[in-house]
């Protein structure tokens, strides 16, 4: 009986080492398609001035990235709401915008977007963010990745 678990376990801990490279970790997120990168510039959304208690969004992730990257987005809720994970929404700012919500829908919580392995083309890239909180206040930001 010994033997046969020895003989499972082995089994087991050859299977698992020679796996094939990059198995054991998880498939990167392609997050800007190469033909979505091609698409012309969108132009900018005017600034709002408004006074608002809307949650807050901050890119965590750095501006400039190489190869694959973490992408975290923080969300920040005010005056005791609670941020509603069904109203982000994430857009690339190319053409007329492209939307890239049901792509991140996985790594979207009421804390942020959080990405462990994401990938875009080389080059500049601008983003929205918007969400809203459970008052229905929205707060959102504009923001810009530098893929090299």
């Amino acid at each position: 009986m010994l033997l046969r678990i020895l003989t499972v376990a082995a089994f087991t801990l050859a299977a698992v080492f020679t796996l094939p490279a990059g198995a054991a970790q998880a498939q990167a997120l392609k997050l800007v398609t190469d033909d979505e990168a091609k698409l012309p510039a969108s132009a900018a959304m005017p600034g709002t001035r408004a006074i608002t208690r809307g949650p807050g969004v901050k890119l965590v992730t750095p501006e400039n990235v190489s190869g694959t990257f973490p992408l975290k987005v923080a969300f920040a809720p005010h005056g005791g709401t609670k941020i509603d994970p069904a109203s982000v929404k994430v857009e690339y700012l190319r053409g007329s915008g492209v939307d890239l919500t049901a792509r991140l829908k996985a790594s979207i919580k009421p804390e942020g977007i959080e990405v462990a392995s994401a990938q875009a083309p080389a080059g500049e890239h601008a983003f929205r963010v918007s969400v809203r909180d459970t008052e229905g206040r929205e707060g959102k930001t504009e923001f810009k990745l530098t893929v090299k």
